[in-house]
């Protein structure tokens, strides 16, 4: 049974919308106040200190109007003001329009944006001992430099997210999947999850963080877990190792490892036996690698901000290879050689096509697809509560999922060496479960 979620970012909207153009005209304008707009102080500098995710501050001055506008993100991407209820009301007939045509749900983009601090006050210095920003940048920038308090998750945030959940009920069977990221994003999450008239689930970036090879570990697993379990609350979590925004897991977790596809096979069925609901990124049922894009072929203007040190997004964000031999590896039907799809598909994603994978019973694809039809005969995988065991072990990765009387043992050896839990042995990269 299909379901259709749409991706909707109701947080900010292009420059080139008619809404901003119409905004940036005067300061008394149907939709003057639809964007967050201020003065430049006195000696012409922005606002306050709020910094953008993706460089330089969150200010740009708009010569047109004289004043400074607010994004979050790209300066040709401007917030809307929420404190407006015109613009509430406005998101929430475009929220309807789809509804209407029978979608499903929605992924909310960067739900916890939506409102600032209306005074603009200045956000103060990042504390390390307290916060972490979830971002995937490894060294310090401005935006991590601040502890993120006045220019995202504001308390009014909660009651517009009650006014769209409303919205939904009247639709019947639909989800709510919203998109968090924040300084203390288990605390937020249980937050705007909590009780049936709030969002069905969230998921966060504490799960997709950095940019060069590392390793996983049973920490990187047992953290986010256990600090989501510590919030008070009956909220329901959802879980991604990759996505659009993150080096790929096989490549951000991999180092050393030489069995990539079965490591790709270990992480998707480690991320399927969580608690919580699963997101699979495109191509990780295919076990991809991070590609490396040319730095002239570079489209995420994030990626050619941070180049050298990081090459950005395009790296995840390559063409779903789906037959080996074609052009374009099936992506596009163009026959013409000359034209070339928006980032380049490289061979060690071609050689891992669909068709290639498909007949293979021992492929990457193969085994994920064979692990989700026995996920579904197993309800204490998809709704069983969650107990960590102590393994003694760094390369184990250990819990038990339980339901009712019934409990499952989940093991996990995250390396290439035989390990041993109790008497239980598992080969490299192996995976057991276990009815006990």
């Amino acid at each position: 049974d299909m379901k259709i979620i749409v991706d909707m970012v109701l947080s900010h909207t292009s420059i080139e919308h008619p809404w901003f153009n119409e905004s940036r005209l005067s300061e008394d304008n149907r939709k003057s106040d639809w964007y967050t707009w201020a003065d430049a102080k006195p000696d012409g500098s922005p606002p306050n200190n709020w910094q953008s995710i993706f460089g330089g501050p969150a200010w740009t001055f708009d010569t047109k109007r004289g004043q400074y506008y607010f994004h979050n993100f790209l300066k040709e991407q401007p917030d809307l003001n929420f404190h407006n209820h015109a613009v509430q009301k406005q998101i929430l007939s475009e929220c309807e329009y789809w509804l209407e045509r029978g979608v499903d749900g929605f992924r909310l983009d960067t739900v916890n944006f939506y409102f600032h601090n209306k005074n603009l006050q200045d956000n103060p210095p990042r504390d390390d001992s307290k916060i972490s920003t979830g971002l995937q940048i490894e060294k310090p920038i401005p935006y991590t430099m601040q502890a993120h308090i006045h220019d995202k998750s504001q308390p009014e945030n909660l009651e517009f997210l009650k006014k769209l959940r409303a919205l939904m009920d009247r639709y019947g069977d639909t989800m709510t999947i919203g998109e968090i990221g924040d300084d203390d994003p288990y605390k937020l999450a249980v937050e705007y999850t909590d009780g049936d008239d709030l969002l069905h689930t969230t998921y966060n970036t504490h799960l997709l963080v950095g940019t060069g090879e590392g390793s996983i570990s049973r920490e990187t697993i047992e953290t986010p877990m256990k600090e989501f379990a510590k919030q008070s609350g009956d909220g329901w979590p959802s879980w991604a190792f990759s996505n659009h925004d993150v080096v790929r897991s096989a490549t951000r977790w991999g180092k050393g490892i030489k069995n990539r596809d079965d490591f790709a096979v270990l992480l998707n069925k480690l991320l399927m036996s969580l608690r919580g609901t699963p997101f699979l990124y495109q191509g990780e049922e295919l076990g991809l690698p991070e590609a490396s894009i040319p730095y002239e072929k570079l489209q995420d203007p994030w990626g050619i901000f941070m180049w050298p040190e990081w090459q950005g997004r395009d790296g995840c964000r390559t063409p779903m290879p789906w037959n080996k031999d074609a052009q374009h590896a099936g992506f596009s039907q163009t026959n013409d050689p000359s034209v070339e799809t928006w980032l380049p598909i490289p061979h060690e994603h071609a050689i891992r096509a669909v068709d290639e994978q498909s007949n293979d019973l021992n492929s990457v694809l193969s085994r994920t697809k064979e692990f989700i039809q026995w996920r579904k005969t197993q309800p204490i995988l998809q709704i069983g509560e969650i107990e960590f065991v102590e393994t003694n072990h760094d390369n184990i990765i250990g819990f038990e999922r339980i339901l009712d009387d019934n409990k499952m043992l989940c093991l996990f050896n995250i390396c290439e060496d035989k390990v041993k839990y109790k008497e239980i042995e598992l080969e490299p990269l192996e995976c057991i479960f276990k009815t006990i």
